[in-house]
C-alpha cells in the first residue's frame, strides 16, 4: 500500500494540469537513474521552443543581408589571417611520458607525411561557431496551488528518448510553490550532461571561471586553455561562453598579445569580435609589426565587409585602394589609433627598403 501512494504522489506531481506521454526520471536534490517513472498516457505538451542555429541574427528591418560569421568570404579572410605554424599546432602537450619514434623516410615518404600533417592541423584549426546568446527560457505550464507545500525540494522530469535532438528534449520543473514550469537554460545543461554525458564537460561549472583564477591564467598567458575549456564546458549560444570569449579577447587586447591565438582555433573568433566592435587598431598594429601587412590588409577588408557603409570602406571603394593603400585608408578615416597605425606602416616601408637595398 505504502509503495501505491508512492507513485501515485509522484504522479499527481508531474501531472497536475498537464501530462506527457514520453518516460522521464525524477529528479530530487540530485538526479537519480533509477527512478524511473511509468510511461505517462496524456498528450505530450508542446515542445520545447529553440532557436534555430545560425551564426548572427538577421535583421528583419534591414534590406542589406549583413554578413555572417559562417558566410564563405568571411571564413576564407579569417582562415587566412590565423596562419598555419605546424611547430604550434602540434606542440608538446602534458601527457603521459613514453619513448620518442623514429622514422626514416624517403623524400616522397617525407612530403606524403608532411601533407597529412598540414591536413591535420586544418582540421584541428577549424574555428568554434559565434553564435547569437539564447532566448532565456520563462515559460510556466500551469499553477498547482493544491501541491504548495506538499514538498520542499524542485523536482525536475526529464525526457531520457535517445532520438530526440537535445535542444528539444522535453525538461520540465516542479516547484514547492505548485508551478509546472520549463526548465532553465542552465537546468536544461546541467539535467543532459547527467544522462548524456560530453566527454571533457562537467556537470558543475569549473572553479577556472571564477573571476580570480582567470586573472591568474592570464597573467601565465595561458588564454588558449581557457578558451579550449570553455568550449568543451558551455554551449556556444550560452551567455557563459559569450563572457569568457569576449573576456578573453578583451584581456589580450589589453595585453597586446595577439600571436598566443595565431595559429590556434581561436584566433578568427578574436578578429571577428574585434570587427564587430570596431576596435581592430591593436591587431593591425600587431600584424603590421610582426611583417604580417597582407593579414593586415585582409582584416582591414574584413572590417569594411561588416561596415560597407563607413567612411573608409567608401574612400577605399572610390581609390580602389589594396595593400598598403587599403591600409592607409582606414587610418585616415576611421582608425582610433590612425597616427600611430601610419608611423608603424612607415617604420615597414623603410626597414623593406633597406632590406631590399642590402640584397
Amino acid at each position: 500500500m505504502a509503495t501505491l501512494r508512492t507513485s501515485m504522489f509522484l504522479w499527481s506531481l508531474l501531472k497536475g494540469s498537464l501530462g506527457t506521454e514520453r518516460v522521464c526520471f525524477w529528479d530530487r536534490a540530485r538526479p537519480r537513474p533509477g527512478a524511473l517513472l511509468r510511461q505517462l498516457p496524456e498528450p505530450h505538451g508542446a515542445a520545447m521552443p529553440c532557436r534555430r542555429l545560425g551564426s548572427e541574427a538577421e535583421s528583419g528591418s534591414s534590406e542589406i543581408k549583413k554578413p555572417t560569421f559562417m558566410d564563405e568570404e568571411v571564413q576564407s579572410i579569417l582562415i587566412k589571417m590565423t596562419g598555419l605554424d605546424l611547430q604550434k599546432i602540434f606542440k608538446p602537450a602534458m601527457q603521459e611520458l613514453k619513448p620518442p619514434t623514429y622514422k626514416l623516410m624517403t623524400q616522397a615518404q617525407l612530403e606524403e607525411a608532411t601533407r597529412q600533417a598540414v591536413e591535420a592541423a586544418k582540421v584541428r584549426l577549424k574555428m568554434p561557431p559565434v553564435l547569437e546568446e539564447r532566448v532565456p527560457i520563462n515559460d510556466v505550464l500551469a499553477e498547482d496551488k493544491i501541491l504548495e507545500g506538499t514538498e520542499t525540494a524542485k523536482y525536475v522530469f526529464t525526457d531520457i528518448s535517445y532520438s530526440i535532438p537535445h535542444r528539444e528534449r522535453f525538461i520540465v520543473v516542479r516547484e514547492p510553490s505548485g508551478t509546472l514550469r520549463k526548465a532553465s537554460w542552465e537546468e536544461r545543461d546541467r539535467m543532459i550532461q547527467v544522462y548524456f554525458p560530453k566527454e571533457g564537460r562537467r556537470t558543475l561549472t569549473p572553479i577556472i571561471f571564477k573571476e580570480e583564477n582567470l586573472q591568474t591564467m592570464y597573467s601565465q598567458d595561458r588564454h588558449v586553455d581557457v578558451l579550449d575549456l570553455c568550449v568543451a564546458q558551455f554551449e556556444p549560444d550560452s551567455a557563459e561562453y559569450i563572457k569568457f570569449h569576449h573576456q578573453t579577447y578583451e584581456d589580450i587586447d589589453k595585453r597586446g598579445k595577439y600571436d598566443l591565438l595565431r595559429s590556434t582555433r581561436h584566433f578568427g573568433g578574436m578578429a571577428w569580435y574585434f570587427v564587430n566592435k570596431k576596435t581592430i587598431d591593436g591587431l593591425l598594429i600587431d600584424q603590421i609589426q610582426r611583417d604580417l601587412v597582407e593579414d593586415a590588409a585582409s582584416l582591414v577588408q574584413l572590417y569594411h565587409i561588416l561596415h560597407p557603409g563607413g567612411q573608409s570602406a567608401q574612400q577605399a571603394k572610390e581609390q580602389a585602394a589594396e595593400g598598403l593603400h587599403l591600409i592607409k585608408v582606414f587610418a585616415k578615416t576611421e582608425a582610433k589609433k590612425g597616427a600611430y597605425i601610419e608611423l608603424t606602416l612607415q617604420v615597414y616601408q623603410e626597414a623593406f627598403i633597406s632590406q631590399s637595398a642590402a640584397s
